[in-house]
């Protein structure tokens, strides 16, 4: 049996929501209770990333632990470890792309790179990338590494792309102008399911962090600067509100009609 969700409209909906959430949730750790971090905030810039991820981290391993365990698709444990794997990689990217000193496009093109090497290795060990054969722990295990890293690498391109003239709003056009350019190709021509899933997948991450940092930033650097707890408060209340009225079903297993 799959245990990940079939790729409905409500998936994406929800998806974008999640990541979102991420966004704000995972600032309102690293930034608001563990202290305002900047590129020049020094050591405590980077032990607000480094005690976020590890708190965010340390959830998603238990959240992935009992995803694998369990006997079917539940909607609730799998949303909760989406959004524990974009908290974690909102975190994770701050500290790769700031913490570490690479900046934007360093954070990026590493992170691209693990993505690559993640489904590499998935492919080269199972044979396919395709979420539809996520049906054993193995499966589930390159699955979860994969999202995890997709997450992360998404939030340093938002961060990247928003960070320039275009700003938090542009970008965020930027983002949904690309996933629009998908949505076409997935309907109108053969280009590879797999590939498209996995493109728009990456693609959302950075469409909720831009959102979510145009949400919760300050007036002055293009934000509305909304309370952080308070964005991710609505934003969790909007997500559990569209889990229960938005049909939650398993994928297909490969073979079936």
């Amino acid at each position: 049996m799959t245990k990940v969700p079939a790729l409905t409209l409500g998936f994406w909906i929800i998806k974008i929501l999640a990541t979102t959430l991420g966004e704000t949730g995972g600032d309102t750790v690293s930034m608001s209770w563990l202290g305002e971090t900047t590129p020049n905030a020094g050591q405590s810039g980077l032990n607000g990333y480094l005690i976020g991820t590890a708190i965010f981290g340390l959830l998603l391993v238990a959240l992935v632990w009992l995803q694998i365990r369990a006997r079917r698709f539940n909607p609730w444990l799998y949303w909760a470890t989406i959004i524990a794997s974009t908290t974690a990689g909102t975190t994770l990217a701050d500290f790769a792309t700031r913490s570490l000193g690479i900046g934007y496009p360093g954070g990026s093109l590493l992170l691209l790179g693990c993505v690559l090497a993640s489904l590499f290795a998935w492919y080269r060990t199972l044979g396919s990338v395709a979420v539809d054969t996520v049906v054993g722990p193995r499966e589930e295990t390159f699955y979860w590494i994969t999202i995890t890293l997709s997450q992360t690498l998404g939030t340093a391109l938002g961060d990247w792309i928003a960070d320039g003239s275009l700003g938090y709003s542009g970008a965020a056009l930027v983002f949904g102008g690309a996933l629009a350019v998908v949505t076409a190709l997935y309907f109108w021509t053969n280009v590879s399911r797999v590939i498209l899933f996995w493109s728009a997948f990456i693609l959302t991450r950075p469409l909720g962090a831009t959102v979510g940092d145009f949400l919760d930033k300050p007036v002055a650097k293009g934000g509305l600067e909304f309370s952080r707890p308070l964005a991710t408060t609505v934003l969790a209340v909007a997500i559990l509100l569209l889990i229960l009225v938005l049909p939650q079903r398993a994928g297909r297993h490969p073979g079936k009609a």
